[in-house]
C-alpha cells in the first residue's frame, strides 16, 4: 500500500522505515496537509495526517475527488482537525491512536507547573549573568495546594495520579466519573465553577469541540483565584488566548504553562527562526516573564513515537489486508 505521510518530522522518519515491514511504499511529505497539498497523495491509498493538519470538508472532498486515497490514519489521539462526519459520508477510513503515551503529557504538566512554581527558567537567567538574588524566586509548596484537573480521561488521570503524589487536593470535572480515581486518588468531582472558585492550579486535558471551543474565556478567569496557575497541554483553542492575556495582565492568573496555541497552525514544528513574527497576540504572550511556552511537545517522548509509529503502521498493515483497523472510528 501506497501512503502519504504528511507533516513529516525528520524524528519519525527512522522510526517508520524500521517498522515498515517492507509491504508498504512510505512517502514522506514535509508539508502539511491543505487544499494546495492535496494533489502529493494523488496516487497514495491512504494518508497520516498530525494534529496541525487539516482535514476540513473542502479538504476532504478534493481528496475523494482529485486522489486514491481511502484510508486516513492520524497519528494523534485528537481528532478535532478531521471532520469526522464529512470523511465517514464520504466513504473514508479514519483511525487514531488514543493511547500512545498519557504519561509523556501528564509529566510534561507537572514539570510546567514546577518551572513556573519555583521560577526555574528567571533563577537560571539570572545565575547565567551572575545574579544570585532570592528576592524574585519565591514559589509556594505544592503540598497541600488544590489543582482543578478539567478532562479525566487516560492522561488527565495520570495527571491525577501524579498530583496525588505531591500531597494536593484534586477537583475533576469530567462528563464521565471514574470511581477508582475517587478511591484511590481522592479525585473529588466537581462543577466549573467550583473548580475555578477553588482551584490554585488548573490543568486542561480536554479534547477541542463545539463544546469546549474557548472554555477558558473572560468569563471562566473572571471566576478564578487571583493568581492561579493555567496549564493548557490540550488543544489551544480550548483557550481564549486575548482573554488569557488580559488575565495576566490584570494579575488574576498568577502564571501559565502553553504547549498549545489556538493559531499554531503552519506556526509550530518549522522554523521560523528568520521570519518576522506576524502574529500579534502571540507576540504579547512572549513578553510574559510568568508564561512558559513549548511547541506543542509535551507528547515528546521516545516511547509515545514509538508507539505512535506502531500503531499508525498497524492500521496500514490492517488496511491492505482489507481488515478493519485497531482504532478505526467507523
Amino acid at each position: 500500500m501506497k501512503i502519504g505521510i504528511f507533516s513529516t518530522k525528520k524524528f519519525e522518519e527512522a522510526y517508520f522505515n524500521q517498522l515498515n515491514t517492507g509491504h508498504h511504499e512510505l512517502i514522506f511529505i514535509e508539508e502539511g496537509l491543505h487544499t494546495n497539498t492535496v494533489s502529493l497523495a494523488k496516487t497514495c491509498e491512504g494518508i497520516a495526517l498530525f494534529s496541525n493538519d487539516d482535514c476540513s470538508e473542502e479538504v476532504l472532498r478534493l481528496l475523494k475527488k482529485e486522489t486514491a486515497v481511502k484510508y486516513i490514519a492520524t497519528r494523534s489521539a485528537g481528532t478535532d482537525h478531521i471532520n469526522l462526519e464529512v470523511a465517514k459520508q464520504l466513504g473514508f477510513s479514519v483511525a487514531n491512536v488514543p493511547q500512545y503515551s498519557p504519561y509523556a503529557i501528564a509529566e510534561h504538566v507537572i514539570a510546567m507547573i514546577l518551572a513556573l512554581n519555583r521560577k526555574l527558567i528567571l533563577a537560571d537567567r539570572q545565575v547565567k549573568n551572575y545574579n544570585f538574588l532570592l528576592d524574585d524566586l519565591i514559589g509556594f509548596d505544592l503540598h497541600g495546594k488544590t489543582v482543578g484537573i478539567i478532562g479525566l480521561g487516560r492522561i488527565g488521570g495520570i495527571l491525577a495520579k501524579i498530583i496525588h503524589g505531591f500531597g494536593c487536593t484534586i477537583l475533576g470535572f469530567d462528563l464521565i466519573k471514574n470511581e477508582r480515581l475517587e478511591k484511590k486518588f481522592g479525585v473529588t468531582y466537581t462543577d466549573l465553577n467550583e473548580l475555578y472558585k477553588n482551584a490554585d492550579i488548573i490543568c486542561l486535558q480536554t479534547p477541542l469541540n463545539e463544546h469546549t471551543k474557548h472554555l477558558i474565556n473572560q468569563e471562566a478567569i473572571a471566576k478564578m483565584k487571583h493568581g492561579v496557575i493555567l496549564i493548557n497541554a490540550s488543544r489551544g483553542g480550548v483557550v481564549n488566548t486575548e482573554d488569557l492575556i488580559a488575565g495576566l495582565k490584570s494579575g488574576k492568573i498568577g502564571a501559565a504553562g502553553l504547549d498549545v496555541y489556538e493559531k499554531e497552525k503552519g506556526m509550530y514544528f518549522f522554523d521560523h527562526s528568520h521570519e518576522i513574527l506576524q502574529d500579534d497576540i502571540f507576540a504579547r504572550l512572549l513578553t510574559f516573564k510568568n508564561v512558559l511556552i513549548t511547541g506543542h511537545q509535551a507528547f515528546l517522548t521516545s516511547n509515545a513515537i514509538v508507539n505512535i509509529v506502531e500503531e499508525t503502521m498497524k492500521h496500514i498493515q490492517d488496511w491492505s489486508l482489507q481488515k478493519k483497523a485497531t482504532n478505526e472510528l467507523f
